[in-house]
């Protein structure tokens, strides 16, 4: 069987005036990228997949002092394939000096019969600063999940900033109460960067300190950065579970703490319509 292999490269150069512009905005299908902003590109898949066996590659480069958005048109659904040996997503990206990069795709599903890896490796610049959310749905509707191994790996000046291990598929963690439960999708989001980083001098006051809401959690990392975890039902509770503990993990950790305690007053609208859109 055929399998799939290719690699994207984003890159950004500072121009005049503090803008920024693309240097090098290079598809190879099924990666396709699409420039929507001045600093923003979309991610356009132009083919199913990825399936077993396919190895596909982005790279991303934040030149010193500029800023990049990249972002998805739909969900990725991995698919199952003939192959023996999993897909595989490898994002590289480096923040230079100065630079902000956010990175928010559309969710990962996990088709049954899939094996898939997510792995990224993201280097920052001791002053730069990054957003970076990754979400996973386990399956579409009705099925159980392929198997599926996201691995994060971030760096700060060339000091580890966070490791982190997902394992999806197995059922010693998807049953688990300790780990997913009954929660159907699991996401997290790294901000990263100067205004997260520990006080020079103990400070009580301005320290961070984990903040627990309903179904997520902003943990203070050892470096400059907070990781925001969470699960949900569905796609939509998800997010939004996670833009609350976004929230809390951008603002000063007095206003954080009173945020969690809150009564969450929006409405969430899990239509018919948006569930469907996670589960082609």
């Amino acid at each position: 069987m055929t399998t799939v292999t290719a690699r994207a490269l984003i890159r950004t150069e500072a121009a005049s005036g503090g803008r920024t512009r693309l240097e090098t905005l290079r598809s190879d299908p099924p990666l396709t990228l699409r420039q929507t902003g001045p600093r923003r590109v979309h991610l356009v898949s132009t083919g199913a997949g990825p399936l077993r066996g396919d190895h596909l590659e982005l790279g991303v480069d934040v030149a010193p002092g500029t800023s990049l958005e990249v972002r998805s048109v739909s969900a990725t659904l991995v698919l199952p394939g003939l192959a023996d040996t999993p897909s595989a997503m490898v994002v590289r990206a480096r923040v230079g000096a100065g630079a902000t990069l956010h990175f928010s795709p559309e969710p990962t599903v996990l088709a049954a019969g899939c094996a898939h890896r997510l792995v990224v490796r993201l280097s920052l610049a001791e002053d730069a600063t990054v957003f970076w959310r990754e979400e996973i749905v386990f399956g579409r509707h009705g099925e159980r999940p392929g198997r599926g191994h996201a691995r994060f790996d971030a760096t700060v000046a060339g000091r580890p900033l966070l490791r982190q291990d997902l394992l999806v598929g197995e059922d010693a963690v998807d049953g688990s109460p300790a780990v997913y439960g009954d929660a159907r999708c699991v996401g997290s989001t790294l901000l990263a960067g100067p205004a997260w980083a520990p006080p020079a001098v103990p400070d009580v006051k301005r320290e961070r300190r984990a903040v627990l809401g309903d179904g997520w959690a902003a943990l203070p990392l050892a470096g400059p950065g907070v990781q925001v975890c969470a699960l949900g039902a569905d796609a939509v509770q998800l997010r939004e579970r996670l833009r609350r503990g976004e929230e809390a993990a951008a603002v000063s950790p007095p206003a954080a703490e009173r945020a969690a305690s809150a009564p969450d007053t929006r409405q969430a609208t899990t239509s018919r319509a948006e569930t469907g859109r996670r589960a082609p």
